[in-house]
C-alpha cells in the first residue's frame, strides 16, 4: 500500500491539520507494516502563476528549457497522485476555506485528458480506486454547519477526478481553549483509531 500524505498548512511541525494527517498516517501504518509513505510538505512548494500557465499550454515540442522544468513539477506532483493508493490531506481553515496552497496542488493535479476527461456522458474522473482521508482542524465549530466550505468544494472536486471515497476527519474548538482542544484532538483520535485499510489492502487479522 502507498500513502501520499500530503499537509497544506504554513506552520510547519507547530500545524494542528499535520498532526492529525500524521496521526492518520501512523494508524495505517500499524494496519499494514509493508506500507510506504510519501510526505508532501505544500508549504515549501511552487505555487501556480503565469510562468506556469503558460508552459502548461505551450506544446510540449516548442517549450523552453525553463518551461519543461516548471511542467515537470507537475507531471511529478500527478505521478505521485497516480501511484498512491491512499492520500491523507491535512487541511486547515484559512479564513473559512482550504489554504491556496491546497487549492494550487488541486489545481497542479487537474489536468485534463491525464487525471479527467470530458466524454459524451459528462466529465469522468480518472483517479480511480483510491481512498482519501481528510484531516481538518479548524479554530471554531464548523461541523454540518452552513459555514463549512471546505467539506463540500473538497467532496466536489475530489470526485470530479475520480476519487469518491473521503472520509472527513475533524478536530474542532482548537482556539477555544486548551480543555476544548485537548477534547477535539481525543475526539478525532478516537474516530482515527477505527478506521480501517481499504479492502484491497485489508490484513485478515483486522476485519474491514
Amino acid at each position: 500500500m502507498n500513502i501520499l500524505q500530503v499537509n497544506s498548512s504554513v506552520r510547519g511541525g507547530a500545524s494542528a491539520s499535520t498532526r492529525l494527517a500524521g496521526n492518520i498516517v501512523k494508524h495505517l501504518q500499524a494496519l499494514d507494516s509493508s506500507a510506504t509513505l510519501t510526505v508532501r510538505e505544500l508549504g515549501a512548494q511552487p505555487i501556480l502563476d503565469e510562468a506556469a500557465l503558460q508552459a502548461l499550454f505551450t506544446p510540449a515540442a516548442s517549450r523552453t528549457p525553463e518551461q519543461a522544468a516548471r511542467v515537470a513539477i507537475d507531471d511529478a506532483t500527478i505521478a505521485q497522485v497516480q501511484a498512491a493508493d491512499v492520500i491523507v490531506l491535512g487541511v486547515p481553515m484559512y479564513n473559512f476555506g482550504v489554504p491556496v496552497q491546497l487549492k494550487a496542488w488541486i489545481d497542479a493535479i487537474a489536468r485534463a485528458q491525464v487525471t479527467f476527461r470530458y466524454t459524451e456522458n459528462g466529465p469522468e474522473g480518472l483517479l480511480k480506486g483510491k481512498k482519501v482521508f481528510v484531516a481538518l482542524a479548524r479554530g471554531g465549530l464548523y461541523r454540518d454547519t452552513p459555514a463549512d466550505s471546505q467539506v463540500p468544494y473538497l467532496k466536489s472536486v475530489l470526485g470530479f477526478l475520480g476519487m469518491t471515497d473521503v472520509t472527513f476527519i475533524h478536530a474542532e474548538g482548537l482556539s477555544m481553549g486548551e480543555e476544548a482542544a485537548a477534547k477535539a484532538f481525543a475526539a478525532a483520535d478516537a474516530e482515527i483509531a477505527g478506521l480501517k485499510l481499504p479492502t484491497a489492502h485489508a490484513n485478515p487479522a483486522f476485519p474491514v
